[in-house]
């Protein structure tokens, strides 16, 4: 059996930096303790100086299999997410086929198997018709259910008043929204044209998709939620007049729960002129006061989970005018590194960055045995240098896309090592060949 020790760590787990060494034997975590002694056939990873910490869940990832695999697909996402201390994710329906059905969602579980670097589970996609799908649904056959409220893909658009009715009294498992008023953006971007045509500036786009559209469907969301006592999840929230929609204290006290994608508390408008399309993506970036607020309330734990929102195209696709380029940027590959520069800057913690971006979507979704640094449980775990400066190259970049609006960035830390389920996939820039995800077991239910 495998049997690895790390040893003279920085742990980083549940509110606590502590010296550890941590026993891996297998898939699981043997032992941590203050000092472990290393015994013959044993690998010893010195970690001296780094952090270790539980692997990022990543709870909203686009991976774009199937249907979509020039823009990425399952293998290459999941290791570009592992090289980027990424252990587990969650993939969005919006595909092709849309996985709106139990036979796609069973697919697209047959598909993943033997292919994933990373643990995976998949979301179930709501539409204005699938109520009866929704309902037959049984724990955990998908992760959650998302509903799109804003804008979307194909036929995913949840707009008939009476299908969200349905879905926040009738749904089995946590729902998930997307939250955007659709008539409000279709009128902004009318606006637009009138007033630019077909060219307009990238510099509007925080105009049309707008603070006020946003906060009208998060509203709707939440209120629908109250309503029905449903579980709810609001995604990559950009906007500081949402947050009074949300309490602050932890996420087990709530039936009503928020997450941030990194990019959101990276950039903000002013990052358009240089990035431009690179950064282009729905809801969107939008003031620097709505970053700053964003980061406020993930301190005052209103904002209760970190995630990417990795959602990758061509850069032949992003290139085109506003109209057509695509909304999306690549980011697993980066997201904790950008994390740790917002600690070195003193803006969260490493034991928040721990908490949101780790042990909250394994409490939010009932992830079994994963999102913590714990005796017995998955071996998910990374290593990384605080204080050994990563530059982000082209040639660098796993994601099939092949381009990072990070590029030419020195991050402040190094992603050292990254376990999946005990195996090493990752190791001092490079991956190691092994496909060690399994298929996450998610037992909450409403």
């Amino acid at each position: 059996m495998n049997t690895t020790l790390i040893k003279n760590a920085r742990l980083v787990n549940e509110s606590t930096v502590a010296e550890r060494d941590v026993l891996i034997r297998g898939e699981r975590i043997e032992k941590i303790a203050a000092d472990i002694a290393a015994t013959d056939g044993v690998r010893v990873v010195d970690a001296e100086g780094a952090i270790l910490m539980p692997g990022m869940i990543d709870d909203q990832v686009h991976f774009r299999e199937p249907g979509l695999t020039h823009k990425g697909d399952l293998a290459t996402e999941s290791a570009a997410a592992a090289a980027g201390g990424i252990t587990s994710f969650m993939d969005m329906p919006n595909v092709s086929p849309q996985t709106t059905t139990r036979a796609a969602l069973k697919d697209k579980y047959a598909s993943a198997a033997g292919r994933c670097t990373g643990n995976y589970g998949f979301h179930f996609g709501a539409t204005n018709s699938n109520i009866e799908e929704i309902r037959a649904l049984e724990l955990n056959d998908a992760t959650g259910i998302k509903a799109f409220m804003g804008a979307s893909t194909g036929d995913m658009l949840v707009d008939d008043p009476n299908a969200l009715e349905l879905l926040f009294a009738d749904a089995p498992i946590i729902v998930l929204t997307h939250c955007e008023d659709s008539p409000m953006i279709r009128a902004r971007e009318q606006e637009a044209r009138e007033r630019y045509g077909d060219d307009v500036p990238l510099s509007e786009h925080p105009s049309i998709r707008s603070a006020e559209a946003c906060l009208k469907s998060s509203t709707l969301a939440t209120g629908l939620a109250k309503k029905y006592d449903a579980l709810l999840h609001v995604l990559h929230l950009t906007t500081a007049v949402e947050m009074d929609l949300f309490t602050a204290g932890h996420r087990r006290d709530k039936r009503i729960t928020a997450e941030v994608c990194v990019h959101h508390l990276w950039f903000d408008e002013s990052d358009y002129a240089e990035r431009g399309m690179g950064i282009k993506c729905n809801p969107a970036i939008k003031r620097r006061t709505d970053r700053e607020a964003l980061i406020k309330a993930l301190n005052d734990s209103r904002i209760d989970v970190i995630a990417t929102d990795h959602a990758p195209h061509t850069a032949d696709e992003k290139a085109n005018s506003y109209f057509l380029a695509p909304a999306g940027l690549p980011l697993v590959q980066h997201a904790v590194l950008l994390l740790f520069d917002l600690v070195a800057r003193g803006e969260i913690s490493p034991e928040l960055l721990v908490d949101r971006a780790c042990h909250a979507p394994a409490d939010l979704f009932g992830v079994e045995e994963r999102g913590y640094v714990r005796e017995g449980w998955y071996a998910d775990l990374v290593i990384v240098k605080p204080d050994t400066p990563y530059t982000v190259t082209r040639e660098s970049l796993l994601a099939k896309c092949g381009w990072s609006p990070f590029e030419g960035h020195s991050f402040a830390s190094t992603i050292d090592k990254t376990f999946v389920n005990g195996q090493l996939v990752y190791s001092d820039g490079a991956l190691t060949g092994s496909v060690a995800g399994q298929r996450l077991n998610c037992s909450r239910s409403r």
